[in-house]
């Protein structure tokens, strides 16, 4: 098999098949009716680069247990044919970075743009605007690797004295070093002056990883902050907001009177933010009130799928409601469990990295106990608690994304994602993926060390000049905390309530 490990290539090939299959499925049941057999380039986007997202958080399991094929070798250079993985790092990383700033982009703008205009209009439009991006994204890239793509390496000096080759060795506590003299090492005692700086420039595919870590990283501190407590809290106080009983029949009629009117006022806002779009008068408060436009939307569907739930309607109501009780016991029960996992998390966070020197290995020693009981048990618990932190991005996304006025709504729901949510949502996995796995090589950098992402996101990362003080103070650690401390509090005092009516919906004038 040449240089490579035999089990990990096939272990890899399969894992690869088994995600790309996942994929498809995902896509071919959230799609929305409208985009069937067609826009099938965004869909190809859409599948290329949820595998790649998904294939960079199993890299890092596989890292480990490619460090642990060659532990027990009985021969030397055993460790020289297992998979190449830190150029695969960098070669799915640059894949990644392409992906979000280029290839995502151009799907965006032909899948947005006017459906009037023939598809060679649209692609000329989609390409002109990432062009557009191409060329200041080079630029950027291009000025920053020459000013300060290098890296500064703290290191110590050594030296000392030479000395006749002797005749006998005779070594032990007392006396560590050849010689008669002062019993150390001149090496050994030598002073903190010692201490100097070494300066390398890093490749350019490492620094493009690195900025694209660090963009990735500031979202990864906002959306996982929020995310890693809104995921279990907003799962428990959805059961705890649950409806109780089945309404009769005449508080049916009233309440869907009420939301017809509700959709008969977006239905004409609707209409009418789409003949100013034709007219050209896209400005602040066209955005603002398309915005609004999306949000009362997501709210009116909440609306009527709480009403479908309070009255359940056919032969076969009764299972319905019983259904849905069940569907509300397992939110509560996978809620419970997603808060154990979200205060390891935070704990580990705490204990590990943000205490100098370290409480407790914590997590970690769970993993490697795990390992000893099972070969692949502490690599599925290190998968898994990776992946959860992907899905507290993507929980504090949407979160966010409900509340705030410059973030842009894109929804993800089953037989209703229209294209473009799909593409927004599959960009920023790949982006706050790379940061996951950064954050995830360093808060388990004990179980994970001697690893080729350690060495990428580490040593590299954390010494590129200009950046590495951020990782220094722990300003994204800091910032998950904080946040995920707050968003607690904002639950703790407001999760519990219902949401009230927002009444008749306008739009700004």
């Amino acid at each position: 098999m040449g240089d490579f490990n035999l089990a990990l290539v096939i272990v890899a090939i399969v894992v690869c098949v088994i995600v790309f299959i996942f994929n498809v499925y995902l896509l071919v049941n959230y799609q929305h009716p409208d985009d069937k057999n067609q826009a099938y380039f965004p869909k190809f986007v859409v599948v290329f680069g949820l595998s790649v997202a998904l294939i960079s958080i199993l890299m890092l399991p596989a890292d480990v247990a490619n460090r642990q094929a060659c532990k027990h070798a009985l021969y030397n250079g055993a460790c020289n044919l297992t998979l190449p993985m830190k150029d695969l790092w960098l070669a799915i990383y640059i894949v990644d970075a392409v992906l979000v700033f280029f290839i995502i982009p151009f799907a965006m703008f032909y899948y947005e743009g006017d459906q009037d205009k023939g598809i060679g209009k649209r692609i000329k439009s989609a390409l002109i605007w990432v062009v557009v991006m191409a060329i200041v994204c080079a630029l950027l890239l291009g000025i920053l690797y020459g000013l300060v793509g290098e890296v500064d390496f703290t290191v110590m000096h050594l030296s000392s004295n030479t000395a006749s080759f002797p005749n006998s060795w005779d070594f032990s506590s007392s006396q560590p070093c050849i010689g008669n003299g002062a019993r150390q090492c001149s090496a050994f005692t030598t002073s903190a002056s010692s201490e100097k700086t070494w300066t390398m420039r890093t490749t350019f595919p490492e620094y493009v990883v690195a900025l694209a870590t660090i963009v990735g990283s500031v979202l990864f501190s906002i959306f996982g902050g929020v995310g890693i407590a809104c995921l279990p809290l907003g799962l428990i106080f959805s059961f705890v907001r649950r409806p109780k009983a089945v309404i009769t029949r005449s508080q049916y009629i009233k309440e869907a009177t009420e939301l017809g009117k509700k959709a008969r006022e977006l239905k004409k806002a609707a209409d009418g933010l789409h003949q100013e779009e034709r007219s050209g008068s896209k400005g602040r408060k066209w955005r603002k009130n398309v915005k609004a436009v999306e949000k009362e939307l997501l709210q009116l569907e909440e609306d009527v799928k709480l009403l479908e739930e309070m009255y359940p309607q056919g032969e076969k109501a009764e299972t319905a409601w019983a259904l849905t009780v069940l569907g509300y016991l397992a939110k509560l029960v996978l809620g419970v469990l997603g808060l154990i996992v979200s205060v390891a998390w935070v704990v580990h966070i705490v204990i590990y990295l943000l205490i100098d020197p370290p409480l407790s290995p914590f997590l970690n020693e769970v993993f490697i106990k795990l390992d000893d009981v099972w070969g692949l048990l502490g690599t599925a618990a290190f998968a898994f608690f990776c992946f959860y932190l992907l899905l507290a991005v993507i929980a504090g996304a949407m979160m966010l994304g409900l509340r705030l006025v410059f973030i842009t709504i894109h929804p993800m729901k089953w037989g209703a994602t229209l294209m473009n949510s799909f593409l927004f949502n599959v960009g920023l996995i790949l982006l706050c993926s790379i940061s996951v796995i950064q954050f995830c090589s360093t808060a388990f950098a004990y179980y994970a060390r001697a690893t080729a992402a350690q060495e990428i996101f580490g040593h590299t990362l954390q010494s590129l000049r200009g950046i590495k003080y951020l990782y220094k103070y722990n300003v994204f650690q800091i910032a998950f905390i904080a946040l995920a401390g707050l968003t607690f509090v904002y639950y703790a005092a407001f999760g519990w309530r219902r949401k009230k009516p927002s009444g008749r919906f306008q739009l700004s004038s």
